[in-house]
């Protein structure tokens, strides 16, 4: 267990760590000083294994870690996962143990950052989508993440509670079962057509590093209790993200549309207002899509 002494660092505990975010989280808060533990399904160096819906595991983890701060990142993250009891039980009961947890602990943790999403939003005529917004939720993964938000603000009496809902993010390391990896890996692989859904879809994309730098400045601002989103701010179709890559790569994509993958209850714009996240943590540093494509095509 980290000792408490006044010239510690301070403990961040980050549940989902080995996960495409997680790792990208680890380094930013590794940079700025803190020691970073993480709670993920299997073990690893300054990894603790516990199943989040093992409420008695995840108590014990949490019991020896006594973090000073958490980013709870685990969760079933991909909307087009077929187990819905999976997704119900990991994303509330799941976080609903870990919370319970935490507030059982001699010393509370000073800030706790829960990932939702800007899936909660729906379908909505809203041209820029605000924390104000009425949530109308379109699909089992956006319900279970309204669902862990309303559960969450049970616990706020308790606990620093900090809900982000991020937008679209992308970066090396997403799984091409997500559209961006997909496509820029289809450019990388120099393959010459590609079938997409809906390619009229316009998604509020942003890089995990900036996601992961805003995750750490709200945990070391005043934020407890405040729902924000985490967005750029921009909307791009998936028209104009192939037409990025085609520039990057030099050559024209033959782009056919698969019915199989246009999904029925498919939210067609997701745009986000950051003005609160820039109220609580300063300037933001938005990557430019172009740069986060070329990042990616290039690693």
């Amino acid at each position: 267990m980290a000792s408490h002494s006044d010239n510690r660092k301070p403990v961040a505990l980050i549940t989902g760590i080995h996960g495409f975010t997680g790792q990208y989280v680890r380094a930013e808060l590794v940079e700025a000083g803190y020691e970073v533990l993480g709670l993920s399904n299997e073990a690893g160096a300054g990894v603790h294994a516990a199943n989040l819906c093992d409420r008695d595991a995840v108590a014990a983890v949490v019991k020896q870690v006594q973090p000073d701060v958490v980013v709870h990142l685990a969760a079933i993250a991909f909307v087009a996962h077929g187990d819905a009891d999976a997704i119900y039980r990991t994303n509330v009961s799941g976080t609903r143990n870990l919370l319970e947890a935490l507030a059982s602990c001699p010393r509370a943790p000073r800030a706790v950052l829960l990932a939702s999403s800007a899936n909660v939003y729906g379908n909505s005529d809203e041209e820029v989508l605000t924390e104000e917004t009425a949530v109308a939720p379109a699909n089992d993964y956006a319900v279970s993440k309204l669902a862990m938000e309303y559960m969450a603000k049970l616990w706020m009496d308790r606990l620093p509670i900090i809900l982000a809902r991020p937008f679209n993010y992308t970066g090396v390391g997403q799984s091409e079962k997500f559209l961006l990896p997909k496509i820029v890996n289809h450019f990388r692989r120099g393959e010459r057509v590609i079938e997409l859904g809906n390619i009229e879809v316009a998604r509020d994309f942003q890089d995990v590093r900036f996601v992961a730098n805003a995750y750490r400045r709200l945990i070391e601002a005043d934020a407890a209790g405040q729902t924000i989103n985490i967005c750029s701010g921009l909307a791009h179709t998936l028209m104009e993200v192939v037409g990025m890559l085609q520039a990057l790569a030099g050559y024209p994509m033959d782009i056919r549309v698969n019915p199989a993958f246009v999904r029925a209850n498919d939210v067609m714009k997701l745009r986000g207002s950051n003005q609160k996240l820039e109220s609580i943590i300063g300037a933001l540093d938005i990557v430019p899509l172009e740069r986060t494509l070329a990042w990616m095509y290039s690693a």
